[in-house]
C-alpha cells in the first residue's frame, strides 16, 4: 500500500499533509528526513493556525503504524512531534499540544516497553516547556495513572528498571507541569497523591539503599537506579508543597506504611521522614510532627511494637522541627507527648514493650527540647512539673506511681539538655517548691529521680561524675571550682533553708537505699562546689551535725541506714574545707578519718546494703563522731564566725522536716493534691487541752465587765476568727521561740495560789485553836466568803 511518500495524488492533497509525508523515509532505519523536517517547521512557524491539523495528521499516521507494528515510523513521527513542540511557541500551541498528548497516550497504551519509554521521554520534554497561556480544560489523570502503574512494573529486572525509571520520570514531569500553574489541573488532589506517593515509596523501599544513605545528600537526577530517582522525585514533590498541601502528601505516606506493615522494623520509615523533613520548607516542618502525632493517636489500640516504632521515628525527626517551633506550638508538642505517656500508663504498667514505647516518647521529648533555647527549656520543665500528680500517702495507686515516674524521667531528660547559668533562673519558686515536694515522695525510686534532676540542673562545671560516689580523696577528683557569684549567694540565702530541710527530711525515710543516700550526698556536694563561699559553710556544717544527730537518735532507721548517714557526714566534712580552704577543719577531718579507719571502718565509704553483724553503733564510739565544739574552734581560728553554729540546730528538733527558728514554708503545708509532710499547727498546740490535770491558760486575756459583755454580744463568727488568730500566734510562738523562752512561758505561775492556800490553812488552824466562847473580830471576813478571781480565771 502507498505510504504517501511517492507523490501520487499529491496535487489533490493539502500542503501540510504533503510536508508531513515528506519527512518519512522509504525505510524507517534511514531516520527522519532532516531537510524536509526543516520545511515542515518553517511552514508551521509561518502558518501557526495549521499546527493543530499537522499534529492531528501526525497522530493518525502514528496510530496506524502502531496498529501495523511499524515501530520505526512511530519513532519518526514522535521525533517530528518533539521538534515541532520545541520550535513553536505561538498562542495556538495549545491546539497542537492536544494532538501531541494524544500521541503520547497512544504510545503509553501500547504493550511495547520501547514505545512506553519513548512516550515518557517526549512527555518530559513537553513538561519542561513554559507555555504562554494555560489550558484550563487539559487533564492529566491518564498520565498520573499510567506512570504510577509503570512504577510497579514486574517484568524482568533489566526491562523492569527501565520502565520504572520512565514511570518515575513521568510522575516528576507531571508534577513539574502542573504545580507551577494554579489555573491548570490541581495535582495536589488526594486522587492524584494517592497514586503518586505510594508509587515513589514502593521504589524507594525496593532496595537497601536507605540503610546506608547519608541524609541530606542530593541524588544525581540522571541516575538509572529507581530507588535513588524516587528519592529525588519525593524531595522535589515535598519541596514544592505549600502549607495547605503538606498533609495531602503525608497521609498517603502514613497509609502506605500501615498497609504494607513497614513500621516494624522502622529503618525505612525513619529514612523516609528524614527525607521529608530535610526537603520541606522550614516553616512547615511542625506540620509533619503534628501529623505524625495524630497518626500515633489513631494507632492508640495498635500493638506496643508499632507505637514504639512510630515514636522512634518521631524522636528522629522532631529535633529538625524544634528550630522552627515557637510560642504555643512548643507546648502543644510537649503536651501531646505527655498525653501519650499518660495514655501508655493507663494501657499497661507491667509490659516491657509498653515501657519501650514510653522510653521512645521520652527520647522524642528530649530530642525536641535539645534544640530549643534555654528559656523555653525552663518553661517546658515547669510545664512537665505541673502535670505530675503529687504523692498521696494513703491512696496512691500503682498507676499514679508509674505516671509520676514516667513524668519525672521526662523532666530528667529535658534537664540533661539544659545548661544552667544562674541558679535563680533555673530554679524559680514555682518550679523549685514542687520539685522539693516530690523529693519527699514515698517511693524511693521517685526520690532518686528527683535527686538526679537536681544533679543535672545544679552541676555547671562538669563535676557530677566526680562526685557521683562519696569518697575521701578529694584532691584526686580535680574538681572544677569557681568563686560564687553574688546572685548565687542571694539565691542560696533565700532558698537554702527549704532546700536543706527537704534533703534532711528525705534522709529520715526508712525506705532509703544506699543509692538514695548517695544521691543526697551528691546533691549537697554539688551545692558545696557550686556555691563555694564561707557564707554557705555554716549552713552546710549545721546540716551535717543535724544528719549525724539523726543517725544517732532515730528509732525508725536501720543500722545500715545509720552507718550510711555517718559515712555521708564524714565525706562531706572532708569535702567542705577543701572547697572553701579551711585548713584547720581539713586537718581535723583527716584525723577523724584515720581514727575511723582503725576503729570503725564501717563508718567510712563505700556505702553498703548490708554490714557485718559485729559492727558497733556509732553511739558507742563517741570520740569518732564529728564534734560541734571542735568545729566551732577550727572555724574561729580560720576567721569565720561560728556563732550561728552554736545556736539551736534547726534539724532534729521535732518531727520530719520541722524547722525551729523560721516559719514553715507554704510548700510544706498540706494541700488539696496531697503532701508527703502534714504538720498540724493547731492540734500540736492544743494537745494540752486533752491532757488530764493540765489547765490551758491565755495570759493575754483580762477578766473585766467589758470582756464578759463582749463574749455575750459579739457574733460567734468573730469569736471563731479571734480564736483561730490566737491559736496561730501561739503556734508561731512555739515554733520560733528559743528553748529558754519556752521554759519561761510555760513555767507554772503558782505564787498567788500558794499564798492564798497558806492563808486558808492559817485561818483554819486559828479557828481550831480558838474557844467557842471567843467571838471573831467584827472586821474579819469569813474564809468561805473570800473571792479569788485570779485563781479561777482559767
Amino acid at each position: 500500500m502507498c505510504n504517501g511518500c511517492c507523490g501520487c495524488f499529491s496535487a489533490f492533497r493539502p500542503r501540510y499533509k504533503r510536508l508531513v509525508d515528506n519527512i518519512f523515509p522509504v525505510y524507517p532505519q534511514d531516520g527522519l528526513v532532516k531537510s524536509n523536517m526543516e520545511k515542515l517547521t518553517f511552514y508551521s512557524l509561518s502558518s501557526p493556525e495549521k499546527l493543530d491539523r499537522i499534529g492531528e495528521y501526525l497522530y493518525q499516521r502514528a496510530a496506524r503504524d502502531i496498529y501495523r507494528k511499524r515501530n520505526g515510523f512511530v519513532v519518526i513521527a514522535m521525533e517530528a512531534m518533539d521538534s515541532l513542540l520545541l520550535a513553536c511557541h505561538a498562542p495556538t500551541l495549545n491546539l497542537f499540544v492536544e494532538s501531541f498528548l494524544k500521541m503520547v497516550q497512544k504510545l503509553l497504551e501500547s504493550t511495547d516497553p520501547e514505545l512506553q519509554i519513548l512516550a515518557t521521554q517526549s512527555f518530559v520534554k513537553f513538561a519542561n516547556i513554559e507555555e504562554d497561556t494555560p489550558s484550563y480544560h487539559r487533564r492529566y489523570d491518564f498520565f498520573v495513572s499510567k506512570f504510577s502503574a509503570m512504577c510497579h512494573s514486574g517484568d524482568s529486572k533489566e526491562i523492569r528498571d527501565k520502565i520504572r525509571v520512565a514511570g518515575i520520570k513521568g510522575l516528576q514531569a507531571v508534577v513539574r507541569k502542573t504545580v507551577s500553574d494554579d489555573l491548570v489541573e490541581n495535582i495536589w488532589e488526594p486522587v492524584h497523591m494517592d497514586k503518586i506517593v505510594p508509587s515513589l515509596l514502593f521504589n524507594m523501599q525496593d532496595s537497601s539503599f536507605h540503610k546506608d544513605h547519608h541524609n541530606g545528600e542530593s541524588v544525581p537526577e540522571d541516575s538509572v537506579d529507581p530507588p535513588m530517582l524516587s528519592e529525588t522525585c519525593m524531595r522535589e514533590l515535598v519541596g514544592r508543597a505549600s502549607f495547605g498541601h503538606i498533609k495531602v502528601v503525608l497521609k498517603p505516606v502514613l497509609r502506605h506504611f500501615d498497609n504494607h506493615k513497614l513500621w516494624v522494623p522502622n529503618e525505612f520509615a525513619i529514612h523516609t521522614f528524614r527525607i521529608i523533613m530535610f526537603s520541606i520548607q522550614a516553616q512547615y516542618s511542625y506540620t509533619v510532627v503534628e501529623t505524625l502525632m495524630a497518626h500515633l493517636d489513631e494507632n492508640a489500640k495498635s500493638s506496643p511494637t508499632i507505637r514504639t516504632s512510630i515514636a522512634e521515628v518521631l524522636s528522629k525527626i522532631i529535633a529538625i522541627a524544634a528550630g522552627e517551633s515557637v510560642g504555643p506550638s512548643v507546648l502543644e508538642i510537649i503536651n501531646s507527648l505527655l498525653n501519650h505517656l499518660r495514655d501508655s500508663v493507663k494501657n499497661g504498667t507491667s509490659q516491657s514493650e509498653e515501657r519501650q514505647y514510653q522510653e521512645a516518647l521520652i527520647n522524642a521529648l528530649g530530642e525536641f527540647t535539645n534544640h530549643l533555647p534555654d528559656y523555653q527549656k525552663i518553661e517546658i520543665m515547669m510545664f512537665i512539673m505541673s502535670k505530675i500528680p503529687f504523692p498521696l500517702v494513703d491512696n496512691q495507686t500503682p498507676a499514679d506511681n508509674m505516671l509520676q515516674s514516667i513524668l519525672l524521667k521526662s523532666l530528667l531528660k529535658v534537664g540533661t539538655k539544659y545548661q544552667t547559668i544562674h541558679l535563680n533562673t533555673t530554679f524559680p519558686v514555682s518550679f523549685l517548691e514542687p520539685l522539693l515536694r516530690m523529693s519527699l515522695a514515698p517511693d524511693p525510686e521517685m526520690r532518686l529521680l528527683v535527686q538526679k534532676i537536681l544533679h543535672t540542673l545544679i552541676d555547671r562545671h562538669n563535676n557530677l561524675e566526680k562526685l557521683h560516689k562519696p569518697g575521701l580523696s578529694v584532691l584526686e577528683l580535680d574538681l572544677n571550682i569557681e568563686k560564687s557569684s553574688r546572685p548565687d549567694l542571694i539565691f542560696i540565702n533565700k532558698h537554702g533553708p527549704i532546700i536543706y530541710d527537704a534533703l534532711y527530711t528525705s534522709l529520715q525515710m526508712d525506705t532509703n537505699t544506699p543509692e538514695n543516700i548517695e544521691a543526697v550526698y551528691t546533691t549537697l556536694a554539688l551545692l558545696c562546689v557550686e556555691l563555694a563561699s564561707t557564707e554557705t559553710v555554716i549552713d552546710l556544717l549545721q546540716l551535717l551535725l543535724g544528719i549525724q544527730s539523726l543517725a544517732l537518735n532515730s528509732t525508725a532507721l536501720s543500722n545500715t541506714q545509720k552507718f550510711n548517714l555517718h559515712t555521708m557526714v564524714i565525706c562531706l566534712l572532708v569535702l567542705i574545707p577543701d572547697v572553701v580552704s579551711i585548713q584547720p577543719l581539713a586537718d581535723y577531718a583527716s584525723k577523724l578519718v584515720e581514727c575511723r579507719k582503725e576503729e570503725a571502718p564501717h563508718l567510712l565509704p563505700d556505702m553498703l546494703s548490708h554490714y557485718p553483724s559485729g559492727c558497733e553503733p556509732a553511739s558507742k564510739v563517741p570520740h569518732l563522731l564529728v564534734d560541734q565544739m571542735a568545729i566551732c574552734d577550727y572555724l574561729k581560728s580560720s576567721g569565720i564566725d561560728p556563732s550561728r553554729l552554736t545556736q539551736t540546730s534547726p534539724y532534729g528538733a521535732g518531727g520530719p522536716g520541722m524547722i525551729v527558728g523560721s516559719q514553715r514554708h507554704s510548700w510544706m503545708e498540706p494541700n488539696p493534691r496531697g503532701s508527703v509532710i502534714e504538720i498540724s499547727s493547731v492540734h500540736d498546740v492544743d494537745s494540752a487541752a486533752s491532757s488530764p490535770g493540765v489547765t490551758r491558760k491565755m495570759p493575754e486575756e483580762e477578766l473585766t465587765f467589758e470582756s464578759m459583755k463582749k463574749v455575750l454580744t459579739e457574733p460567734p463568727e468573730i469569736r471563731k476568727e479571734a480564736e483561730a488568730e490566737r491559736r496561730k500566734q501561739i503556734s508561731h510562738t512555739f515554733r520560733t521561740a528559743t528553748f529558754s523562752e519556752l521554759v519561761r512561758r510555760t513555767q507554772p505561775k503558782h505564787d498567788i495560789l500558794q499564798t492564798k492556800l497558806n492563808e486558808i490553812f492559817k485561818s483554819l488552824s486559828v479557828n481550831e485553836n480558838t474557844s467557842p466562847s471567843e467571838e471573831p473580830k467584827k472586821n474579819t471576813v469569813p474564809t468561805y466568803e473570800q473571792n479569788f478571781p485570779e485563781l479561777f480565771y482559767y
